[in-house]
């Protein structure tokens, strides 16, 4: 494991729950812990943070221990920024003094100072307010500029949007998705909603019953055949790409991704950027020969790498973009039917036709 990595292993028993789970994750970017309720999920990141002390357990954080055997350290010892569910707070102060909290407890070297954060989660205009006086997300935002305020070197996010209605959610996203792109320090973000993992995270840790059953980059585990990710109902894929062309005419842009390009709409793109693309399953139709005179503009050569049935009546494969299927994974889900009339195998070059790829909000709220 390198220095700049996150390794946790945790073995507990609650009552008539397990918790069995290792897993080390990046020393930056947004790390997902995601899975159904009662998968433990915010078990994990409560031992992380020292609030629960499993029975066995090893927590290192950029090569700082901070469990290990009969060795545990206190949670106000661990440098954390920790957002809930709820905001949690302190109704006596405005929203000035709840942020000035955070930064009075904090330690070692700050990410950003108060105007930064300030201005970062769009908090100018609230200053001088009560938190009774506060939105939902008004009040999230706070509370996460607490904690980054606390200058920690671990920022835990414990469902911060399962309290919230869709319209509060939508409002905190692009803030979540600014903090990503700003910050270099590590998060884990605890959610059990597939469209938060897909829009925040770079890296996935799956959880079951109490078990780590799959960790890696999101792409990775989003094509996985061994995971359940790849047979869920609204199974996509999130590539990571390049912006290498724009038509301001048509408002389209041109993606590069490893094994092949992607014509998007997108008003706001720069040539340069990196962006995201998501593309649902659902979305991947195959053809044996390469179609033409047709509406559909991502139209691109790949091999099938495997395939798993999807319920009684459909597939599910996954693609590599080129002929020698080496380039990013796709996965494409067609009738059992056409599976079988077109003899469609792994091992088989096919042309992967996308009806549908957009960049996802992060990257450009206007596509």
């Amino acid at each position: 494991m390198s220095d700049a990595a996150i390794s946790i292993r945790l073995r507990d028993q609650r009552g008539s729950f397990t918790l069995d789970a290792a897993f080390e994750a990046p020393g930056r970017g947004v790390t997902a812990i995601f899975g159904p309720s009662g998968s433990g999920k915010t078990t994990v990141l409560r031992c992380i943070a020292g609030l629960h002390r499993a029975a066995q357990g090893h927590v290192a954080i950029k090569g700082d221990v901070w469990q290990d055997g009969a060795s545990f350290r206190p949670v106000h010892q661990r440098p954390i920024g920790y957002v809930f569910q709820e905001a949690s707070l302190f109704s006596h102060l405005n929203v000035r003094g709840n942020l000035l909290f955070g930064a009075r407890a904090a330690t070692g070297e700050p990410l950003l100072g108060f105007d930064e954060a300030v201005a970062l989660l769009g908090l100018s205009p609230l200053l001088d307010r009560a938190p009774l006086t506060l939105s939902g997300g008004e009040r999230q935002r706070v509370a996460i500029g607490r904690a980054l305020l606390s200058r920690p070197r671990l920022l835990l996010m414990d469902e911060p949007l399962s309290a919230l209605d869709r319209a509060a959610r939508e409002e905190i996203l692009p803030f979540l998705e600014q903090l990503h792109e700003r910050l270099s320090l590590p998060v884990l973000y605890v959610t059990h909603d597939m469209a938060e993992v897909e829009r925040l995270a770079d890296q996935i840790i799956l959880m079951a019953k109490g078990r780590v059953i799959g960790a890696g980059p999101l792409a990775q585990m989003q094509s996985d055949p061994a995971l359940p990710l790849m047979g869920a109902r609204d199974a996509a894929v999130s590539l990571e790409g390049e912006v290498i062309a724009c038509d301001a005419a048509y408002g389209l842009a041109t993606l590069a991704v490893a094994g092949g390009v992607f014509l998007v709409p997108a008003l706001k793109a720069q040539v340069g950027e990196r962006r995201r693309l998501r593309i649902l399953a659902g979305d991947v139709s195959l053809a044996l020969a390469t179609p033409k005179d047709s509406t559909i503009v991502n139209i691109l050569p790949a091999r099938i790498l495997d395939a798993r049935r999807s319920g009684d009546h459909q597939m599910t494969a996954v693609l590599g973009l080129g002929e020698n299927g080496a380039g990013a994974h796709l996965l494409a889900r067609v009738t059992r039917r056409s599976w079988d009339q077109l003899g469609l195998a792994p091992g088989l070059v096919v042309h992967a036709q996308v009806k549908g790829a957009a960049l996802t909000p992060r990257h450009d709220s206007s596509s």
